[in-house]
């Protein structure tokens, strides 16, 4: 069980460093200054805390194959173990190596809250902690009581990799699938067996379904042999080159259109030399 305790978490030193972790980059912005002049009363809303409280007490739980939003890991980590299963599945390129590819539909929109209270009162006792993690979660508004968590915040990642922990366990544990990554709620399962991923779509389904009421994405569902290229994280994969998407494509060309700012060209240059964009990036002049 977890150890922290709700006043190990709400003490001015930790508030304190999680206002001046969130601040580089922000200053200045005018909702930052108006919340910096009530900042005694405005602190405790600071959901840096939590991921601080949480994130080393899960991360460690996780499995190794999980990779959004975690130390360590990452798209391009992803993308890289990827590309070792493939090689180990299709003996270098000699056997066919065969890939279910999976999306859950409206993955943060359709989290249910009180299903991830019920899987984190099995590792958290500390019933103000609770309270405190709930406060956050239902803070989120839709059209659906009761379910989702807002986009773009650290705890809510942190949250959805515990909530989709359960389906890695059961993936893992229980079907003993051995070439698996999931990014998110992108994730793939390799093998040389297209009749052996056929199999485990009905299982993926009725455990999202049943135990955590998501649902796959029923155009985002397919079975390719990785020599026709998988489209995964962003990147067209094939056995000796990655290529780019050609949507990601023509949104990069569309935004270095007009003097993009230096952290623009900086990114999409990092983002480029991780696959085979030789030609895109002398057109881009990067």
């Amino acid at each position: 069980m977890l150890d922290h305790k709700y006043q190990d978490i709400i003490n001015l030193e930790n508030l304190l460093t999680a206002w001046q972790g969130f601040l580089p980059g922000k200053r200045y912005k005018t909702d930052v200054i108006r919340f910096a002049a009530n900042l005694g009363e405005n602190i405790l809303e600071l959901h840096h805390l939590l991921y601080r409280a949480l994130y080393n007490y899960f991360d460690e739980r996780f499995v190794y194959d999980s990779y959004a939003c975690r130390k360590n890991k990452g798209l391009h980590r992803a993308l890289k173990r990827f590309k070792y299963f493939a090689g180990r599945v299709s003996n270098n390129n000699y056997q066919t190596c065969h890939i279910l590819k999976c999306d859950i539909k409206k993955f943060f929109a359709t989290v249910d809250q009180p299903q991830l209270m019920n899987i984190l009162k099995r590792y958290i006792a500390d019933a103000d902690l609770l309270w405190l993690i709930n406060q956050v979660v239902i803070s989120f508004q839709s059209s659906r009581v009761g379910i989702g968590l807002p986009l773009g915040n650290l705890t809510s990642q942190l949250l959805v990799n515990i909530y989709m922990h359960e389906f890695d366990m059961f993936v893992k544990q229980e079907l003993r699938v051995k070439y698996y990554i999931r990014y998110a709620d992108d994730f793939v399962v390799l093998s040389n067996s297209k009749d052996y991923l056929v199999s485990l779509l009905p299982e993926f389904e009725k455990f999202l379904t049943d135990k955590l009421f998501l649902k796959l994405h029923e155009n985002k569902v397919f079975i390719k042999a990785y020599a026709s290229g998988l489209d995964f994280l962003g990147w067209v994969n094939f056995p000796h080159h990655r290529q780019l998407r050609t949507s990601t494509k023509r949104r990069v060309i569309r935004r270095m259109r007009y003097h993009p700012k230096a952290e623009t060209v900086n990114s999409y240059r990092g983002l480029l030399g991780h696959g085979n964009t030789h030609r895109l990036r002398q057109k881009l002049g990067l």
